[in-house]
């Protein structure tokens, strides 16, 4: 047996083995450190989505949607309910029932088809011009102010101030509209 040759050998297994512990050691601590980053992460994450036309930056979370973002939301929704024609109301019709809660799909659903007959029976347009955005993160509603011109036939009958709360829910990655609802004279 050849003892120096033996311990040179014992010599250089320990060597390998402090290496291999130092590397396992760094590894354990990245892994720690990339563990902490992702709890960090878990609930701060904003995924950016894109809303029909963008005008602004805006960010969205798990269950909320900026302020900048419900303005563009409820401007397109205004767009597709108020801006209508008897050729128009019923593709607007259908855009916008892609955007309405499952809840609330059937009733207005019926409340849009009942009044694309009530247009093309009159033979009426609508064009709404907004002036005012006012949203609420805390709600995720917006109240949208503007002035509704009426034609019939043509003729204009009425050019009136008109507000309109839109409320959303944003809920697996996707806007959902809630309500759109005409708010009172006095309330506008």
């Amino acid at each position: 047996m050849d003892f120096p040759r033996l311990s040179a050998d014992l010599k250089d297994l320990r060597r390998r083995n402090a290496v291999l512990g130092v590397a396992v050691g760094a590894m354990a601590a990245a892994l720690l450190l990339a563990l902490a980053v992702i709890l960090w992460l878990l609930g701060t994450q904003r995924t950016v989505i894109v809303p029909p036309a963008i005008d602004r930056s805006f960010w969205v979370t798990r269950d909320r949607a900026s302020s900048a973002y419900l303005e563009q939301m409820a401007a397109f929704v205004a767009w597709l309910v108020l801006d209508v024609t008897p050729a128009s109301i019923d593709w607007k019709k259908d855009v916008l029932l892609g955007y309405v809660e499952p809840d609330q799909h059937g009733a207005l659903k019926t409340r849009q088809e009942l009044e694309a007959a009530r247009l093309k029976r009159i033979n009426a347009s609508t064009s709404f011009a907004p002036q005012e955005l006012r949203p609420s993160e805390a709600s995720q509603s917006v109240v949208v102010r503007g002035r509704l011109r009426t034609l019939v036939n043509g003729q204009e009958t009425s050019n009136d101030s008109r507000a309109y709360l839109v409320e959303f829910r944003y809920a697996g990655g996707r806007i959902h509209l809630k309500t759109f609802k005409e708010l009172p004279h006095e309330a506008s």
